[in-house]
């Protein structure tokens, strides 16, 4: 060693620590941690996570936008309860119904028949149109395959009697729950509108053949029939039965038109052009 050099300072020749100051230093920020965690607790304020509260924003369903469509559709399905239970607004509502409908097809009271016809068919055509835009055929007829397909499964796995099974389902039961309350709830929305003009048109009828007494006679069925007569034991008149006679079979061939005209046109705006190159092909 030189005479002028200095001896470096070991690691051994530092005063060691005391073995508990770290630990200690620890445990007061540990403790300060847990005061501050319990002094939020207790004034009832918790800090939630930032990744926290991004999955919650994340997973908010976005809040459900006003339709005046389903406004409507709501207050005619209230308003045919409310038409069912009182009579006197079922005959004033049916009264404005009739000073549209006479004068087109009352024919004066002349011919009864004609007039109950023309009103069935009014009514169906009506309430045709409305459930054929509120009903998505496309989406009905997925919901049917798709519970058609899953059916077999579901019942393979509940005759087994493994949980592991149902769980591999259920995602896609959810999806067709989801699905087949969307369905459920456009069929409602068409309901509401044939409601409210069943009652209506029906109660216009009724009124409109009784105000044309005595001449309420007619021929049905080779047989003289007074329209406003029961039909022998049931407390029904013979126009409400002739009419419903009529408004049935309406009903079922309007709305299969209708279904046919739109899937119809979808499959023709969804079809592929031809080849250019086949076009002018010998």
């Amino acid at each position: 060693m030189s005479p002028g050099s200095q001896p470096l300072p070991s690691r051994a020749s530092e005063p060691p620590e005391a073995p508990g100051e770290e630990e200690d230093e620890e445990t007061e920020g540990t403790d300060e941690g847990s005061e501050e965690a319990r002094s939020g607790a207790e004034d009832g304020e918790v800090t939630p996570e930032p990744a926290a509260v991004a999955t919650s924003s994340a997973q908010r369903p976005p809040a459900p936008t006003f339709k005046f469509s389903t406004f409507i559709l709501i207050f005619l399905f209230f308003l045919g309860m409310y038409m069912l239970i009182d009579a006197q607004a079922r005959n004033q509502i049916a009264g404005l119904f009739g000073d549209v409908l006479a004068p087109v097809i009352g024919f004066g009271g002349h011919y009864l028949m004609l007039t109950m016809f023309l009103a069935a068919l009014v009514e169906m055509l009506v309430t045709a149109v409305v459930y054929n835009i509120t009903t998505d055929w496309v989406l009905m007829a997925e919901v049917q395959q798709h519970a058609a397909a899953i059916r077999p499964h579901q019942m393979k796995a509940i005759r087994s009697g493994k949980k592991d099974r149902m769980e591999a389902l259920k995602p896609h039961l959810d999806s067709l729950q989801r699905r087949q309350s969307r369905v459920t709830i456009n069929q409602l929305k068409g309901m509401a509108v044939t409601y409210f003009l069943l009652i209506a048109i029906y109660t216009w009828v009724g009124l409109f053949i009784a105000a044309q007494q005595p001449h309420t006679t007619v021929i049905f069925a080779g047989a003289t029939i007074n329209l406003l007569s029961n039909m022998g034991p049931i407390p029904a008149p013979y126009w409400f039965f002739i009419f419903s006679l009529y408004t049935l079979p309406l009903s079922l061939i309007l709305r299969r038109y209708f279904k046919h005209y739109t899937l119809s046109r979808r499959q023709s705006r969804q079809g592929t052009l031809p080849d250019a190159s086949a076009e002018g092909a010998p």
